[in-house]
């Protein structure tokens, strides 16, 4: 093979335990943001191109295992081990809920049309909260056969996907009727799954396997064995035609979709990669890791020689016209009072 391109990261600093979650908004008029989960206990928020800075969501008292962007990027729902998942202004970084649970909450996913928040974790029980009415009693699906890691919804808001700590699969339930109605079968534990950006695939990373499924059918359509145990894989949204894993190596490997060949391998993190997404238009993605650290790599590969460039930790010139375009706005639509506006030094707090 000849000799693998290698790419020069972006490196955000600002977390200071690992790093177990990343997300990435779809592209919005004000640009993409990436959400981020640590075991710090505090979500960051991140221009999505830049790595800078935007925010950090202070009042989880535990490790926050799992962090998500609606649709518009205007609100952040997250998992934590303090037995609770929240909702969050993502303009103001307010609390807007707390939805408490009975053990450490593990996984949460907003629905398509951003009505309805799903948790799920150490209780085995799927919850679909109302977001129009949060002081409601969530719905219960059919229990997991165990203990929650991931989740996803597709078709529409009409299948909920899972994954287990303990135990190998992905299980399907029907929202209408609350059951599983089928199960996806692997050897190891889905540590990743994801469903690709035009809903055609799922993707999965279990033991050191990535497959990817049909989303409609789910006949399972590719499977690659990968040189490490990896934790996390997501595949190119635009073309489709690579996808990228990230393990206890810690590199984060590029290949190509139809072939499996190895087509890029990226070095740079010190602990193994818990977690890897690409960006909403696939130009980019990201990594994060046991050492703290995010990193961002262009898909496009660049000269070896430039360096490693460190995203700035307070927001930008250009996060701050962004921040400042968003203010704007909510103070047209009088959403907010002047008081609760950012400017370029605070932190985001509840």
């Amino acid at each position: 093979m000849d000799k693998k391109k290698v790419v020069a990261p972006l490196v955000c600093h600002g977390h200071s335990r690992p790093v177990v979650d990343l997300f990435y908004s779809p592209i919005t008029p004000d640009g993409f943001f990436l959400v981020s989960a640590s075991k710090d206990s505090s979500p960051l928020l991140r221009n999505g191109e830049t790595g800078d800075w935007i925010g950090t969501f202070m009042g989880h008292k535990g490790a926050v295992w799992s962090c998500c962007l609606d649709k518009h990027a205007l609100r952040v729902a997250t998992a934590s081990a303090d037995f609770s998942a929240k909702l969050w202004d993502a303009l103001t970084g307010d609390v807007l809920h707390s939805f408490e649970h009975k053990h450490i909450v593990r996984a949460c996913a907003f629905s398509e049309d951003t009505n309805l928040l799903l948790t799920g974790g150490m209780e085995k029980v799927l919850r679909i909260f109302d977001l129009n009415h949060p002081d409601a009693p969530p719905r219960e699906i059919e229990k997991s056969p165990g203990s929650v890691r991931t989740l996803a919804w597709l078709h529409s808001d009409q299948t909920i996907l899972g994954s287990c700590t303990d135990m190998g699969g992905v299980r399907l339930w029907d929202v209408r009727t609350g059951t599983i109605v089928r199960t996806l079968e692997t050897k190891s534990s889905v540590t990743s799954a994801e469903v690709s950006q035009d809903g055609r695939y799922i993707t999965t990373a279990d033991g050191s396997t990535v497959k990817f499924w049909d989303a409609n059918h789910f006949g399972l359509v590719k499977s690659y064995d990968m040189p490490c145990i990896v934790e996390s894989a997501s595949l190119e949204p635009k073309f489709g035609n690579k996808f990228i894993a990230g393990g206890e190596d810690m590199w984060v490997h590029l290949f190509d979709f139809h072939t499996g060949a190895e087509i890029g391998c990226n070095k740079g993190h010190h602990g193994p990669v818990h977690c890897v997404r690409f960006s909403p238009g696939g130009e980019s993605y990201a990594s994060g890791s046991e050492d703290g650290t995010i990193r961002i790599w262009q898909t496009s590969p660049v000269d070896q020689s430039e360096p490693e460039i460190s995203a700035a930790n307070g927001p930008s010139q250009g996060v701050k016209a962004v921040v400042n375009e968003v203010t704007q706005q909510m103070e047209n639509a009088l959403i907010v009072d002047d008081k609760t506006t950012f400017d370029e030094t605070t932190t985001i707090a509840n």
